[in-house]
């Protein structure tokens, strides 16, 4: 007879709660071999089919949804579709976060007291609002030529 482990047993071997782990099964994520009672348990083939969802969940930073239709998915047309899709928005996501470490980046970096003294920064604020008060889109990139490079400012002699 193939050994079952109790929800709170898969729980704690997985980094789950039991309420975490009950939902995974409401989403049809995985699902329990057996119950016994109120306690659900879980055969081996339950628990790689939990490790699989972790995969894309939590290894794949794929919400829930998207996880289920990947593991749900019939052929690898359609599991290719749902990854490719996923791999745009995070890379999408990686190129926002890349400019906004960048933009902190300068603006710990700026030695002026006041930031809209600061030539990179001022500059951006004044076009920004410029283009606010004409109606028009706000397309101007903040480090254009620093993205992604740490900044390195001079420290004023005053500031010493």
């Amino acid at each position: 007879m193939e050994p079952l482990f109790s929800i709170s047993e898969v729980a704690k071997a997985f980094g789950l709660s039991v309420p975490a782990l009950r939902y995974y099964e409401e989403r049809g994520l995985t699902g329990p071999a057996v119950r016994r009672g109120r306690v659900r348990y879980y055969d081996h083939a339950g628990l790689q089919r939990l490790a699989y969802a972790q995969l894309w969940h939590n290894d794949g930073l794929m919400p829930l949804a998207d996880t289920a239709a990947v593991m749900d998915s019939e052929h690898v047309a359609d599991r290719r579709a749902l990854i490719t899709e996923q791999r745009e928005r995070m890379l999408a996501r990686i190129a926002r976060l890349t400019r906004a470490a960048a933009v902190l980046e300068h603006l710990l970096a700026c030695p002026d007291d006041r930031p809209l003294d600061c030539p990179v920064t001022g500059a951006y604020i004044r076009a920004r609002v410029d283009a606010a008060l004409a109606g028009e889109e706000f397309t101007d990139d903040f480090l254009p030529s620093h993205a992604g490079k740490r900044q390195q400012q001079p420290v004023r002699p005053e500031a010493q």
